[in-house]
């Protein structure tokens, strides 16, 4: 089970505090709709929504990961970067989110690594299982060869 916490940073801010289930913390926040800056420039943080895009980017990688060294596949790099559309009206709900994975290995199976992605979005990542009813999921690869 996992266990996961949020705390207020401060009064007068919209930053906040998560911590996960291993104890590792995230700054996250919206950016103030009055305009003032002066918070933002002290502390970094992400969007909340973007930390759930990041989740599923995680959470496909992690697999797809796992997966091709199952397979024997000679991976040496994995880079993962995901486009989400939201809709127009509170409350900005993903509707379309597109996952594009940058593999590189040596000797890498196209056909292999296809399949990886594809356990991993549809079997494994649960990440992608939670929001696949509310999004359309879609992903797209390139291969790198490693010398």
């Amino acid at each position: 089970m996992s266990n996961v916490a949020v705390k207020w940073a401060s009064q007068g801010s919209q930053l906040f505090i998560g911590r996960d289930s291993f104890g590792h913390v995230v700054l996250a926040g919206s950016w103030p709709q009055d305009g003032n800056e002066s918070v933002w420039q002290e502390w970094k943080a992400l969007k909340p929504s973007d930390l759930l895009l990041l989740s599923l980017a995680s959470c496909s990688a992690y697999d797809v990961v796992m997966i091709l060294g199952r397979q024997r596949q000679k991976l040496t790099d994995l880079y993962v970067n995901v486009t989400g559309q939201q809709a127009s009206e509170p409350p900005y709900q993903f509707t379309e989110i597109h996952q594009h994975y940058l593999v590189e290995g040596i000797d890498l199976d196209p056909k292999r690594v296809e399949r990886a992605i594809e356990l991993s979005e549809e079997k494994y990542c649960s990440v992608a299982a939670t929001i696949r009813g509310v999004a359309k999921l879609s992903h797209s690869f390139e291969l790198v060869s490693s010398l």
